[in-house]
């Protein structure tokens, strides 16, 4: 919001959640006929609609060597090429990556290019796992809390403490997703111990 693409586009992809033989034309777009079930006219990858701003690449370390070699190119020359495609367009992109994986481990592995982990490390954040910043989670609770309803909920003081003392190796998502439980199934508006979810899906 602060940046000079602050007016354009944000596109973001999850390598996590997209069939590998789909990740490619969903990143740089392909032409007509460039494959069984490929639109009449083709159809513009990320990259393109993404051009003069942002495009996030959501779990990165989940992308095939194949994607990733396509991905270093895009990111040095600046250019794509359509699926099929004979044409060279520009793409003026910023780059956001991010993994909940170890990069740096996959690239003695060799499953994960060295040079594109050097030149996506241009800059980074390592996000502190939920766990290690026990102090953040009362302040997310009261955020999903209110953001889930207009009622004065209020939790006791047991229940925020088990709170506070688990492990959240599902992080945000995984308190976001507890909260909504217990809001679901609180009796009035007080969250108490018995509306913690079962323990098989909570207690480690």
């Amino acid at each position: 919001n602060e940046s000079n693409r602050s007016s354009g586009p944000f596109l973001a992809i999850n390598f996590s959640a997209i069939p590998d033989d789909l990740i490619e034309s969903e990143l740089f777009g392909y032409e007509e006929g460039a494959f069984t079930g490929a639109k009449k006219g083709g159809k513009a990858g990320l990259f393109e609609q993404a051009d003069g701003g942002t495009i996030f690449l959501d779990e990165i370390g989940d992308a095939s060597l194949k994607v990733q070699t396509r991905l270093l190119r895009v990111l040095e020359e600046k250019e794509v090429m359509r699926i099929g495609g004979s044409q060279i367009k520009t793409a003026d992109v910023r780059v956001i990556a991010a993994t909940n994986k170890n990069l740096e481990k996959l690239v003695k592995e060799q499953k994960f290019r060295e040079d594109l982990y050097y030149r996506l490390k241009l800059g980074y954040i390592r996000l502190v796992p939920l766990r290690e910043r026990r102090q953040d989670i009362y302040e997310f609770i009261d955020y999903f809390v209110k953001t889930d309803t207009v009622e004065n909920v209020r939790i006791t003081d047991e229940t925020m403490e088990k709170l506070v003392s688990h492990k959240w190796y599902g992080n945000l998502r995984e308190l976001k997703n507890v909260l909504s439980y217990m809001m679901a199934v609180k009796d009035g508006n007080t969250i108490t111990l018995d509306d913690l979810p079962d323990e098989t899906c909570f207690y480690r």
